[in-house]
C-alpha cells in the first residue's frame, strides 16, 4: 500500500493519499485545500482515483473536493449526516476569515458498516459521531483514518455546531478503543499515534 500525508490549507489539515501498490487505484481523504499539490503528489506516484472520502464536513477537509473531483472524476463520500455541510462551507470558513468555495455534492453517502474498495485495499467505515454528528473512521489493516475524532494526546473540538462532548468520547472508547493497541492512528491534524498510546496517556479519553 501507498500512504501519502499532505499538511493542506490555511489550518493545516491532513489530507491522506491512500493508494494500492498494485492496482495504482487510490483514494483521497480529506482534501481540505491546496489542490495542486494534491495532484502532483498523485501523478508522481502514478495513482488514479477512485474516490474523495471526506471524514466529516468541516471547510478545512472538504475544500479542495470540486477540484480535485474535476480533475479525476472520482466520487465525493461522506456520511449522511454532514452530506448538507458540503454545500455551505464557504460560511463555515468565512468564520475564519477564509474565502473558500463549497463543495459539490456527495455522489455516495456512507455509513456505519459500510465498505470503501479499491485496487486490493477495503476501508471499514466506523460512525464516530462527537466532533460532527456525521464523522466517521476508516479502518484497514492496522491502520485508522480518524478525521478529527482523536488526535495524539487530545481530541477533537465539541464546540462547533453539531458538537458533542459526550458523544464524541463514546465514540473513541467504545469503538477506537476497541482495536488493538497496535493500530496506527492517522489524525486529522497533528502527527500519528496509536491507540495504545492514546489509551495510556490521553488525558480526554484516556482509561485511567
Amino acid at each position: 500500500m501507498i500512504i501519502k500525508e499532505l499538511v493542506v490549507g490555511p489550518l493545516m489539515a491532513n489530507c491522506f493519499i491512500f493508494g494500492c501498490k498494485e492496482t495504482k487505484e487510490a483514494v483521497v481523504i480529506d482534501p481540505g485545500g491546496d489542490a495542486d499539490r494534491i495532484m502532483f503528489s498523485l501523478a508522481d506516484s502514478e495513482l488514479k482515483v477512485k474516490y474523495i472520502i471526506n471524514t466529516h464536513g468541516h471547510f478545512d477537509h472538504v475544500a479542495a473536493n470540486g477540484k480535485i473531483k474535476d480533475a479525476t472524476g472520482a466520487d465525493i463520500l461522506i456520511h449522511p449526516l454532514d452530506a448538507s455541510m458540503l454545500g455551505s462551507i464557504s460560511t463555515n470558513a468565512a468564520l475564519f476569515g477564509i474565502s473558500v468555495e463549497n463543495s459539490p455534492p456527495c455522489d455516495q453517502t456512507i455509513e456505519e458498516g459500510d465498505t470503501v474498495s479499491f485496487g486490493k485495499i477495503t476501508l471499514k467505515v466506523i460512525h464516530t459521531p462527537g466532533h460532527t454528528p456525521g464523522g466517521i473512521s476508516l479502518y484497514t489493516d492496522k491502520i485508522v483514518f480518524v478525521g478529527d475524532t482523536l488526535f495524539a494526546g487530545s481530541i477533537g473540538r465539541t464546540d462547533f455546531p453539531g458538537g458533542d462532548f459526550n458523544t464524541l468520547i463514546s465514540s473513541v472508547r467504545t469503538k477506537l478503543f476497541k482495536m488493538d493497541d497496535d493500530v496506527r492512528v492517522l489524525s486529522g491534524h497533528g502527527p500519528e499515534t496509536s491507540i495504545g498510546s492514546e489509551k495510556r496517556f490521553n488525558p480526554f479519553v484516556g482509561l485511567f
